[in-house]
């Protein structure tokens, strides 16, 4: 007999690679997009803060309009990392790279949030720092995956938690210079 799901969050569908849920492979899209900077940014090692987005302009506040941690080899290590790694999970690497895009700007509103509140580059803000880069890109993915309302909350605070602790594990392995 077969087994009846009764939460469209966990029923895989059609297109998943090896029956995982399509909230599933959004959340895992966006922790490869989100952590690949980190990643490309300890290969490179201080010459990654050599091309900040933000071309170190400061706005009249004073402060950065992004910081020093947001880089052109960042970004395009985010978008070439959700283009590839989409098709894996059985999205289209168009929408790969829509989400990547929309997690991005998710992460840049953050940064432009936090440095106008005074917290430097790499200072943790819980929520601010995680919210708005896997609300966008699950945004993204809704259409594709066909997620709700729901499955794009629980998305999105499963992503926050994800992150905490993916985080320290990087922190650990040398890939963060401090845990968040």
């Amino acid at each position: 007999m077969p087994r009846r799901w009764r939460s469209p969050a966990i029923r895989p569908r059609n297109g998943s690679p090896g029956g995982v849920t399509p909230l599933a492979q959004a959340i895992l899209l966006l922790v490869l997009v989100n952590g690949s900077p980190v990643v490309l940014a300890r290969l490179l090692g201080t010459r990654a803060h050599r091309l900040p987005l933000d071309g170190g302009r400061r706005l009249a506040d004073g402060r950065p309009l992004f910081g020093s941690h947001k880089t052109v080899p960042g970004l395009a290590a985010a978008l070439v990392t959700g283009a590839l790694a989409a098709p894996l999970l059985g999205i289209s690497w168009t929408w790969g790279l829509g989400a990547a895009t929309a997690a991005m700007g998710g992460d840049l509103l953050s940064s432009f949030i936090k440095r106008r509140l005074g917290l430097g580059s790499g200072a943790m803000a819980l929520g601010l720092d995680q919210l708005p880069e896997s609300l966008f890109g699950l945004l993204v993915l809704s259409r594709p995956l066909a997620l709700g309302a729901a499955e794009i909350a629980a998305g999105a605070l499963a992503f926050l938690v994800l992150e905490l602790v993916l985080s320290r594990i990087g922190y650990w392995l040398g890939l963060r210079d401090r845990p968040h």
